[in-house]
Formats: structure tokens, sequence, C-alpha cells
């Protein structure tokens, strides 16, 4: 019999925004990487990417996370927004650009009630990807043809 486990919801919204962060950065990673062919680029996104765990382990264990989440549950889950509407590369670097952003913020905020320090950590993360992405664009933007 499976123990009845509490989904605490401040752990959920932090988990969420840490697999939307990881994962927007992904995107524009692979973006940087097979497209761009921009070593540098892609070495910045990767570094940010790698940047969220060690700041997540000063907030919560990854057996706590896992435990709380609620995947298949999450009213979230069949709301789709915009997500479909993609027309070239450039506006999937630009959309996960951005999500990835907004969960950062988010996990900035939502660590302020366990860990100051990581919060200040999430902060500065958030500027670290504020600068790729203007370094980026301008890259990105010669791609806006390609489908």
């Amino acid at each position: 019999m499976q123990k009845h486990i509490k989904k605490d919801p401040v752990i959920r919204v932090i988990d969420a925004n840490i697999n939307r962060g990881k994962e927007g950065l992904r995107v524009c990673e692979e973006i940087t990487r097979f497209l761009l062919e921009d070593s540098k680029l892609t070495g910045e996104l990767k570094n940010a990417r790698h940047a969220i765990d060690p700041l997540v382990r000063s907030l919560v264990n990854k057996k706590y996370l896992l435990e709380c989440r609620y995947s298949l549950k999450d009213v979230g889950f069949s709301i789709l927004g915009k997500e479909l509407r993609r027309g070239n590369v450039q506006d999937i670097f630009l959309a996960n650009i951005q999500r990835a952003k907004e969960s950062v913020r988010v996990l900035e905020e939502f660590s302020k009630l366990i860990n100051k320090h990581s919060a200040l950590g999430f902060k500065k993360l958030r500027y670290r990807i504020y600068e790729i992405e203007k370094k980026a664009v301008k890259e990105v933007a010669a791609l806006s043809d390609i489908r």
C-alpha cells in the first residue's frame, strides 16, 4: 500500500519551474549548438542550465521534490495557450528563452520562503540569462527563415 504523501504546493511550484527553466535553456542551447554552431553561446547556455541544480539542492532534496510532483493531476497540464504557434526557429528560441527567464524568476521568488541565499543565486542567474539573450538574439534573427 502506497503511503499518502502531502503534495506541498510550494515545492510543486519549485519543481515545475526547475523543469521548465532547464527545458527552456536546453532548447536554446540546441539552437545555438546545432543551427548557429556557436560554441561560446552554447557553453553559456549550458552553464546557466547547470547552475540551477546546486541552487535547488540548497532548497530541497531530490527525493522530496519528486514525492511532491503531481504532474498528471496538474490543472495547468491541458492549458495550451500559444505553445503550438511557432513559425520558425527564431520563434522557438524566443519562446524558450522567455520561458527560462520566467521560470528562474519564479524560482527566485519562491526560494525566498526557504533560503534567501538561493534566491540571490537565482537572481544572479536570471541576469546572466538576460545577457545571454541579448547576445544570442542578434545571431538567432538570421535563422528566421529556417522552419
